[in-house]
């Protein structure tokens, strides 16, 4: 057996919260046969199989009784080149930014908009990351996955993943699948996302009139350390919440009695409304309560000071919910895992 299985292990290294609490059972898998061998030790012991990344799209609020995968498979290659066109596949355990960062130094362009984004590559497909006007359905190419009913591999095409926004076929069919390695389409030739958020603004900041790829995801990397707090320094999750789809004319309602209401058409008459526009109106940016709070910077933030358990930041979420459900009549979805 190479898996190296341990009993009862602290979980607060392995959550981007910082939250403490405990797995039954934890292993970490370098390869397709350990994720198959820790498949198969999950049935023999009668537990749940739970599968993490960097842990950075997850809200802990118990001890885990099941076996916790950490993904830490490693591994970069070009498969193939055809003119600008190059095919990557990166392994699940990858860390997301090294690997735009990789990318990048082997002029390859398109993932730029997604730099400094926590987590790992085979993480990325379930929340269907974005960032900056791009989403990783713009740049997937496929990827591979453990059917873990039957125990066979399967290679998953764009439309197979179904993807939503902030959702995918993984997310939905929780459980079902476990990711082991990711293709993207990637291009020798730039064609640079500059019109979403301050992106072009800092580049004219930072005295770039003719901006390369690697110019934006600096400007990225500048922009988000700015506004989102380093879980390595305050717990957290990145965006606790997605930027809610209403109807037009509820956004025109509220928009009457808030001309600064941030939104973006998202056809079909609706509209995206910025979550943090409406957490900052209501008046939680800045919110602290024990060690649970919302951070002083930007309000789509929730953080955990030190010591909060996963429950204490949830039920702060659920307030926001509410609050925000009497305000403006607007819904807002959590977007970390909660377990």
């Amino acid at each position: 057996m190479s898996l190296n299985l341990q009993s009862d292990v602290s979980l607060k290294a392995f959550n981007s919260f910082g939250v403490d609490v405990r797995a039954r059972l934890f292993a970490e898998a370098h390869d397709d046969e350990d994720a198959r061998e820790a498949l198969s030790l999950a049935a023999q012991r009668n537990v749940p199989l739970l599968v993490i990344g960097g842990g950075s799209n997850l809200l802990l609020t118990r001890d885990v009784e099941a076996l916790v995968l950490r993904m830490a498979s490693r591994g970069i290659r070009i498969l193939s080149e055809d003119g600008e066109q190059v095919l990557v596949e990166a392994e699940a355990g990858e860390p997301w930014h090294p690997f735009v960062q990789w990318s990048l130094a082997q002029g390859l362009n398109g993932l730029e908009n997604l730099s400094l984004i926590p987590g790992t590559v085979g993480a990325a497909p379930m929340q269907n990351i974005g960032a900056y006007g791009v989403e990783i359905k713009d740049l997937f190419a496929g990827l591979t996955a453990l059917d873990r009913q039957t125990g066979e591999l399967r290679d998953f095409t764009t439309e197979e993943c179904a993807f939503a926004y902030r959702d995918s076929l993984f997310k939905r069919e929780v459980g079902r699948w476990l990711i082991l390695r990711v293709r993207f389409r990637l291009s020798r030739l730039a064609s640079l996302r500059l019109d979403y958020g301050p992106v072009r603004q800092r580049l004219v900041e930072m005295g770039i009139e003719v901006p390369t790829a690697t110019d934006v995801s600096q400007a990225i990397c500048a922009i988000r350390s700015e506004k989102l707090p380093n879980p390595v320094e305050l717990g957290n999750a990145g965006s606790f919440f997605k930027n809610p789809v209403v109807p037009f004319g509820l956004a025109e309602r509220i928009r009457a009695e808030h001309a600064d209401l941030v939104s973006y058409p998202a056809g079909d008459g609706l509209s995206k409304l910025a979550a943090g526009w409406l957490i900052e109106r209501a008046g939680w940016k800045g919110f602290r309560e024990g060690d649970a709070g919302v951070h002083r910077l930007q309000a789509l933030v929730l953080v955990n000071y030190g010591q909060a358990t996963g429950t204490q930041l949830l039920q702060l979420a659920q307030r926001i919910q509410a609050d925000i459900r009497a305000r403006f009549g607007v819904e807002l979805e959590i977007e970390p895992n909660v377990l």
